[in-house]
């Protein structure tokens, strides 16, 4: 191999760290990788390690075992801090600064920042830089914290449930900023309870539960790991009639078409057609990301 053909070393990196809290097991050896023009999604159930993860990237706790790397140095160095954006749960703004007074404030901390221009075109800040954050509609405040995530251009960004609180058209606008910025060299780490926000950005998927990794790969590797289909049609049968048919998992009505929830789609597929004749619009889905979520963190308990 030249040595044109070496990877990129990763943006952040942990190898093998373990993190206790008292008797608490937050992380057990857990090894993870964000490189430069990837989106990773870190899932996983509420206590998995994802938060604990993440803090560690960032500086904000130590490892117990194993190591850490931000930018190729201790995450607590200053020139690493500085190549980084985050954008967390709980923000602890003050509420009585201007957006542009916040912005301001926020470049202040970069030796090259994004322009006041650049941060209000990404983040949709259009006629909110005169107005006090604490004015501001909590998800207009979202996309404030957003641009002061980015503003510093940062080498890696860090979003943790980026879109709570957002509507459907802010929601969408900020997943083509954060294609953009991936687009243009950025690591991202997204932590989401969206599985759907994780399967229409993510290109690589780390799923953690009891502070381990049981599943890492792209969304439809692990999308191949469930075997369950999804079924919909136009059909006279009942949801009820269906439900009892075997290999139905689940059996639901929706928008005037009938969803079969199936462990194996053709016999029940072939059962719909010979019961139902006028049958029509037909579609045998694969498993999304949330099927496949749900699978391997049962499977993992």
């Amino acid at each position: 191999m030249t040595l044109d053909a070496l990877p990129d070393p990763p943006l952040a990196r942990l190898r093998g760290v373990r993190k206790r809290y008292g008797g608490r097991v937050a992380l057990d050896g857990v090894d993870l990788e964000v490189h430069a023009g990837e989106m990773l999604a870190l899932l996983g159930p509420n206590g998995a390690g994802k938060s604990t993860a993440v803090h560690l990237m960032l500086g904000l706790l130590a490892a117990d075992e194993g190591s850490v790397e931000l930018l190729g140095r201790s995450p607590q160095r200053l020139e690493a801090r500085r190549g980084i954006g985050v954008m967390l749960q709980s923000a602890g703004i003050p509420d009585t600064l201007r957006v542009r007074e916040l912005l301001e404030l926020t470049r202040s901390y970069y030796p090259q920042p994004r322009s006041i221009a650049d941060c209000v075109a990404l983040a949709g800040l259009d006629g909110l830089l005169e107005r006090r954050y604490g004015r501001l509609s909590g998800g207009q405040q979202r996309r404030v914290q957003f641009a002061l995530a980015v503003c510093g251009l940062p080498r890696v960004l860090f979003l943790d449930e980026p879109t709570t609180g957002l509507d459907i058209d802010a929601r969408q606008r900020l997943w083509r900023a954060i294609r953009e910025l991936v687009a243009d060299g950025a690591g991202v780490v997204l932590t989401t309870h969206y599985l759907e926000e994780a399967e229409a950005l993510a290109d690589r998927v780390v799923v953690l539960t009891g502070g381990r990794v049981v599943a890492e790969g792209s969304v439809a590797r692990i999308r191949a790991r469930v075997a369950r289909r999804r079924v919909r049609c136009v059909t006279a049968l009942a949801p009820e009639r269906l439900a009892a048919w075997p290999h139905v998992l689940e059996a639901r009505a929706e928008h005037g078409r009938v969803e079969l929830v199936c462990e194996n789609a053709e016999p029940v597929v072939r059962r719909l057609l010979d019961a139902d004749p006028a049958l029509h619009e037909l579609e045998v889905l694969r498993g999304g990301l949330a099927d496949a979520f749900i699978d391997i963190t049962r499977e993992a308990a």
